[in-house]
């Protein structure tokens, strides 16, 4: 039995969740991407108090460490190191790609549409053309390791005889200059309960992330411009 508190800021669209052996026992979720910091410590409190349990009673805390907002992943792994070191409890550091492409995974499954020859690419919108994405199979392979890519008409052009699956912020980019029959561009929304399957897999393999060398993934520098 493992119970996990689940924390995505990475991107617009925040939520949290606590699971217990991937049984969702409560999420709260924000679309306000400004307010991720405002939002997290009360949802968190708000699902303490709902299912009266004391934190002290999870056995680990997840978050998606990146790809994403800046802010938003400062703001996440801030609050789940606090909670880790306070509770004495593992840390577990998800990449956003990841869980955005397990969604998209089971929602295909779903509608039984999933077959071998399908590629999953998760994009984060990164301004102007740029997106931050990865390709991976059904089973979390990755195909195209996580990067920051400037998307063009003849994005992924080289992948041959695949049916490529586009999901998050950045693919209405590349739906908007390319004609490929081949690609699928969903508009489904991950969220905690996608980061909670991830977590209770690391949870019982104990790959747990160090509390004082974990740091989020940007993929690139940040750029200020008022510098």
């Amino acid at each position: 039995m493992a119970m996990i508190l689940n924390i995505d800021t990475a991107t617009e669209f925040a939520s949290v969740c606590l699971t217990e052996n991937e049984r969702l026992l409560a999420m709260e979720i924000s679309q306000e991407q400004k307010n991720h910091a405002s939002f997290l410590q009360p949802a968190i409190d708000k699902i303490r108090t709902a299912l009266n349990i004391d934190l002290t009673a999870i056995d680990a805390v997840a978050v998606t460490i990146g790809p994403g907002s800046y802010t938003g992943l400062r703001v996440g792994l801030a609050s789940a190191k606090g909670l880790c070191f306070a509770l004495n409890k593992p840390l577990i550091a998800v990449n956003t790609l990841e869980v955005m492409a397990l969604h998209a995974i089971r929602k295909m499954n779903e509608n039984n549409t999933i077959t071998d020859n399908f590629l999953f690419c998760p994009m984060i919108d990164a301004r102007r053309m740029e997106v931050f994405m990865a390709v991976y199979n059904d089973q979390l392979v990755p195909f195209i390791e996580p990067s920051a890519m400037i998307l063009t008409e003849n994005s992924f052009a080289d992948i041959k005889n695949r049916t490529l699956v586009f999901s998050g912020s950045g693919k209405n980019k590349l739906a908007d200059i390319s004609n490929n029959k081949n690609f699928v561009f969903l508009t489904f929304q991950h969220n905690a309960y996608d980061l909670s399957i991830i977590s209770k897999q690391r949870f019982d393999n104990k790959l747990f992330a160090s509390l004082a060398y974990c740091e989020p993934l940007y993929l690139k520098e940040f750029y200020n411009t008022r510098l």
